[in-house]
């Protein structure tokens, strides 16, 4: 009778009558001592990378959503465009490009050519501007007392000017240089 005693204890699917073992599966549970969370967690993270990296598109596209950190910030509506508004000039090659906008009681007044940017902030007043390539400045302006500001470098691609002045954040459209 013992023998059967035996064979019901690991026959039972509740694991009741076996001390130490898992109620599901009759198996030793599992101990988490022996295991380091932060090895485990890098192995993942490796073993990730390798099988299915993070596409560059879905990549880029988290980093130009981060770029709305501050989506509190005004836009600034392109008002004038030299381009599309004014007449061309005959004879003329490279004639740098000017773009007004506005945001509520601020005007800004920009000038882009081969030669970098231009810019003026009316009403005048000091500011820190960021020339926008996606997400990130790829230049860091200071606007001078009476609202000038300059870069030498030309914006390349698309841009837009993210200006600090106090505070409140206004934003321009983006345009393609």
């Amino acid at each position: 009778m013992n023998d059967m005693n035996d064979a019901s204890d690991t026959n039972d699917p509740h694991g009741v009558h076996g001390a130490g073992q898992d109620d599901l599966f009759g198996e030793t549970p599992f101990v988490d001592e022996e295991l380091d969370h932060d090895r485990l967690e890098e192995e993942l993270r490796e073993a990730g990378a390798i099988l299915d990296p993070v596409p560059a598109e879905l990549r880029r596209a988290a980093i130009e959503a981060y770029a709305l950190h501050d989506l509190d910030a005004r836009i600034a509506e392109l008002t004038f465009d030299s381009l599309v508004d004014a007449l061309p000039v005959r004879g003329e090659a490279d004639v740098p490009r000017m773009l007004t906008f506005h945001s509520g009681g601020l005007t800004v007044d920009v000038e882009v050519s081969g030669d970098g940017l231009l810019g003026q902030l009316l009403p005048p007043r000091s500011a820190a501007i960021e020339v926008l390539h996606g997400p990130r400045a790829t230049a860091v302006l200071t606007a001078d007392d009476m609202g000038r500001f300059s870069c030498a470098a030309p914006p390349a691609g698309p841009f837009a000017l993210r200006l600090r002045t106090g505070g409140e954040v206004v934003v321009t459209e983006w345009l393609r240089a």
